[in-house]
């Protein structure tokens, strides 16, 4: 069981903050808005793509063929 995190504001994990200042998303803020945001992260640890929570994997396995 894991526990309960922030991914938005003051008490945010740092990871959040991490992936939302590497990709801030195409809306005026760069918070979370729900579950589901999706981030891709390459084998060298880059974070170089963020789906918002609507987006299916199906979606996106396309574009997730290129980081292969």
């Amino acid at each position: 069981m894991f526990s309960k995190v922030d991914v938005n504001g003051e008490n945010q994990a740092p990871l959040y903050a991490l992936l939302k200042d590497a990709q801030p998303g195409d809306g005026d803020s760069p918070d979370i808005t729900w579950n589901f945001e999706k981030f891709l992260v390459n084998g060298d640890g880059d974070v170089v793509k963020r789906w918002a929570p609507p987006t299916t994997p199906e979606d996106i396995g396309a574009e997730l063929d290129d980081f292969r």
